[in-house]
């Protein structure tokens, strides 16, 4: 059986000063006015997967004002094995602290219970902007088929982060950066072999499958390295250039994901801006698709506003796609005439501002 949330409870997270709701594992609906708090609750959801969630907001940004006091986020995992019960929560001014079956652990381990793919409206412009948003976007791909992923990130950041101040304070030693660099080969021939197999996956389901969804063509765009030793000697040669810089310019953090629109041979990023959003949406349900293939199991899927840039016919094939895997996904939009095409297949929770605290509430009709 896929895993899902089975409960959630959140205690004065974001605009939610409190909120408890059960679910039975069929895809959400979730609508209101802009501002009620719709995308507050996928955001929770969100956090049950390594690193800052959809929105990449700090402990602090999350605290709900003006009470300022701590929050907390609790799930009830179940299906697939064993269920869980994750609670995740913040003081005000302190870290973010994760507790898996009552026993505190790293963020990582939650990659272990729950695989969470999402697409919010910040990605609209992924393929026209920088770099630095397609890498998270890779990394949230390759994090869903390795979970040990995020830790080969972590450490390649970390010993980066170090090997940059050396740079900046024009330190000699030799030996300093051959220990850092070391850490980053190791790390970065880790990841850049977890993001190339992700592309490799994504690739594989995009073919054949049965979608009204564009297909995309991926590559991975850096410099030609592969083994460790490669990534090692790449950064000892280029000490030089990365002193007068002061920060490090070859490895994984460089590296950019490049898409084709497959049919039209385009660039993503001179595709209009219909065909961008159907590339994305493609790109998620493909990766689903993968996890499904090789885990047996859906992914838990996000999808914020999603069905607002799409016509009725590609929304209901969306649903139809969604109830096919067989995932329990997460949807926001404005009204639930944009869910209609769902029918009887979803639960459905109306989100409304009473006096500036949101308040969700299961609704039996769309």
């Amino acid at each position: 059986m896929t895993p899902f949330v089975a409960n959630l409870q959140l205690s004065h997270f974001r605009s939610h000063r409190r909120a408890k709701l059960v679910f039975d594992g069929r895809p959400v609906a979730i609508f209101g006015s802009n501002g009620a708090g719709k995308t507050n609750l996928i955001e929770a959801v969100s956090l049950l997967s390594p690193g800052r969630g959809l929105r990449r907001a700090s402990a602090d940004e999350i605290i709900r004002r003006p009470e300022g006091i701590g929050w907390k986020v609790t799930a009830q995992i179940t299906g697939g094995g064993p269920g869980h019960e994750v609670d995740l929560s913040a003081e005000p001014g302190q870290p973010r602290l994760t507790q898996i079956d009552g026993k505190t652990a790293a963020q990582t381990a939650l990659a272990r219970l729950l695989r969470i793919v999402w697409l919010v409206p910040a990605q609209d412009r992924l393929w026209i902007e920088g770099a630095d948003g397609r890498r998270r976007f890779l990394d949230r791909i390759a994090l869903s088929f390795f979970p040990e992923h995020a830790e080969a990130v972590l450490s390649y950041e970390k010993a980066m982060r170090e090997r940059n101040r050396l740079l900046r304070d024009g330190m000699q030693d030799t030996r300093w950066y051959g220990a850092l660099e070391g850490q980053m080969a190791d790390a970065g021939a880790r990841l850049t072999a977890h993001r190339r197999d992700a592309i490799a996956r994504i690739v594989a389901a995009q073919e054949g499958a049965a979608t009204a969804f564009p297909a995309a063509a991926l590559a991975l765009e850096m410099e030609d390295m592969t083994t460790q030793a490669d990534f090692a000697v790449a950064l000892a040669e280029s000490r030089p250039r990365d002193m007068a810089a002061g920060r490090s310019l070859v490895g994984p953090h460089r590296a950019d994901l490049v898409a084709v629109y497959s049919e039209k041979d385009m660039p993503a990023a001179q595709c209009s801006t219909g065909e961008q959003k159907a590339l994305l949406i493609s790109l998620v349900l493909a990766n689903a698709r993968a996890l499904k293939a090789e885990t047996g199991s859906a992914p838990l899927v996000l999808l914020d506003e999603v069905a607002a840039h799409l016509d009725a016919a590609r929304r209901a094939a969306l649903f139809d796609e969604i109830c096919e895997l067989g995932a329990q996904a997460w949807m926001t939009g404005t009204g639930p005439e944009l869910f209609t095409e769902l029918g009887g297949r979803a639960q459905y929770v109306s989100v409304t501002d009473n006096s500036g605290a949101s308040e969700a509430l299961f609704r039996d009709d769309a």
